[in-house]
Parts: structure tokens; C-alpha cells; sequence
């Protein structure tokens, strides 16, 4: 009898602190719902990325968000970072570029906002028009297939080459049909652009890359994109949060009048916005 005695005894206690643990996990539920500060990290990598998420810090504390900028140091480790769940959103890419990623990798990205055009351009230390290119010029692009297709198409725009009908869902230098200058493309990794200034004969490349070199598209690019494309900077979650309150907090933020005005004061025609 005493054994069974304590054998029930336990059985209560036990069962007791089940009780109390889901009473705490729903109490602390029912908190994060009920304007508890939620933690949001959003991967990124060079300004004015980092920046803008930099300036709508204080906005999003003041509605219980505490976003932490995780800075990284290349074009890949976003995406990974993102699709593992180790961040919450990121902030670096153009949507064909998210794209390419979630068909190489089966990942559910999905595009929230665009935020700013990047003005893609065509720059040169040694000539200063795309007439004084010598046939035969070395022109270094980005690797990657959908910054291929942008540079190619840039090119294109301004009748420097021709390309045919698109035959996949990018552009690729065998879409060349008519190349006057015969230009050689050198296709180098997103980062390792700016270093390609001094030994190219063009870079095809966006403000980002082109500001540490104190270039920008409006002084010194021999042709720009503009905004007539689909290669906006976007605020990109994954498909089963990018409809959360955070994020949709984030991308309001991000597309204030705030942030409008710090594009157009610091960055010009470098960083247009894409949002009304």
C-alpha cells in the first residue's frame, strides 16, 4: 500500500507539472502575440542596403520589432541563410536573381517589395564612350545567369550588340546574333567587379560596386539601365512567413517617405526608388 501510495503520489506531481508547462507555453503565446518585442533578422550586405535597414531600426522599435541587420560577405550566403531559417528575411538581390536561386536549390523565396533601382552601367578608365572601345574589347560581366542576361540586355539596349528571341528564361551570350565590336565577355564573380576596373577593358556593374571606385552612374558610366526592368533591389522573405506581421511592418517601413527622401538626398539617380 505505501509503495502504491507513492507510486500515485509521483503520477500527480508529474502530470501536475505537464500542467503548468503548457500553461506556460501558452501564456508565453499568448504574450508574443499580445505585444511582446519580436526579434527579426534580416541578412544584407553593402550599403545602401544595410543603411536603409539601419534607418527604419527605431520606426519598427517603437511597434515591438527588434531588427537585427546580419551583415554578410558574399552574394550566396543570403540566400542559404534565408532558405535555412537562420534569418527571417534579407535585403541584396533583384528578383530574377532570387528566382535562379529557388530553382537551383528548391527553396520558396518569395519576393515582398522592391525597394530601389540599382543603376546598372557600363564603365571605363581608359576610354570615355563605347565608340572609343577598340574591336576586340574585354568587357567584364557577373557570372551569375540572371546578371548575365541584365548585362547583356543592357548592351543590347543601346544597339551595342544584338540578341536574338530569348529561347530559355535568361539571356546568354550564345543569344548574340550581332556583335560589331566583337567584345569579349569576361565573366567574373558579382563581388570581384570593381576590381575588373583596372584591368578590363569595360565593366558592366551597379552603383554599389561602382561608388567605392568613386564612380557613379550619372558622371562617369558610358551607358545606364534606368528603371525599365524587372532588376529592382528587393526586400525578399520566405513563403511561409512573408505574410507576417513583421514583415509586412518591415516592408512598410522600408518604403516610407523617410527612406524615399534618404535615397534621393544621398544616393540620386544611384538608388532609385521603386515604390509609390
Amino acid at each position: 500500500m505505501k509503495k502504491l501510495f507513492f507510486f500515485m503520489l509521483v503520477l500527480v506531481v508529474a502530470l501536475s507539472g505537464c500542467g503548468q508547462a503548457n500553461e506556460t507555453n501558452e501564456n508565453k503565446d499568448k504574450q508574443g502575440q499580445d505585444g511582446e518585442e519580436v526579434t527579426l533578422k534580416v541578412a544584407s550586405l553593402i550599403p545602401p542596403m544595410t543603411e536603409i535597414l539601419d534607418l527604419v531600426k527605431p520606426k519598427l522599435k517603437e511597434e515591438g520589432i527588434d531588427l537585427q541587420v546580419e551583415v554578410l560577405s558574399d552574394n550566396v550566403q543570403p540566400n542559404s541563410a534565408l532558405a535555412a531559417r537562420e534569418v527571417d528575411a534579407n535585403f541584396f538581390q533583384h528578383v530574377p536573381y532570387m528566382e535562379e536561386f529557388n530553382r537551383n536549390n528548391n527553396a520558396e523565396l518569395v519576393a515582398v517589395e522592391p525597394i530601389y533601382f540599382a543603376n546598372y552601367g557600363v564603365y571605363s578608365k581608359n576610354y570615355k564612350s563605347v565608340e572609343e572601345l577598340p574591336d576586340g574589347a574585354t568587357v567584364a560581366i557577373a557570372n551569375d545567369v540572371s546578371n548575365i542576361d541584365r548585362s547583356l540586355s543592357l548592351l543590347a539596349q543601346h544597339d551595342v550588340i544584338k540578341l536574338g528571341d530569348k529561347k530559355d528564361t535568361y539571356y546568354t551570350k550564345a543569344d548574340i546574333k550581332e556583335n560589331p565590336k566583337n567584345l569579349k565577355f569576361k565573366e567574373v564573380d558579382l563581388l570581384m567587379l570593381s576590381r575588373m576596373y583596372d584591368d578590363a577593358d569595360a565593366v558592366v556593374m551597379t552603383p554599389a560596386y561602382a561608388a567605392p571606385l568613386g564612380l557613379t552612374p550619372k558622371s562617369d558610366a558610358l551607358l545606364t539601365e534606368g528603371v525599365d526592368n524587372d532588376f529592382a533591389i528587393t526586400l525578399v522573405a520566405r513563403k511561409d512567413n512573408a505574410d507576417s506581421d513583421a514583415i509586412k511592418k518591415l516592408a512598410e517601413a522600408m518604403t516610407s517617405p523617410e527612406v524615399r527622401k534618404f535615397l534621393e538626398e544621398k544616393y540620386d539617380e544611384t538608388a532609385i526608388p521603386a515604390f509609390k
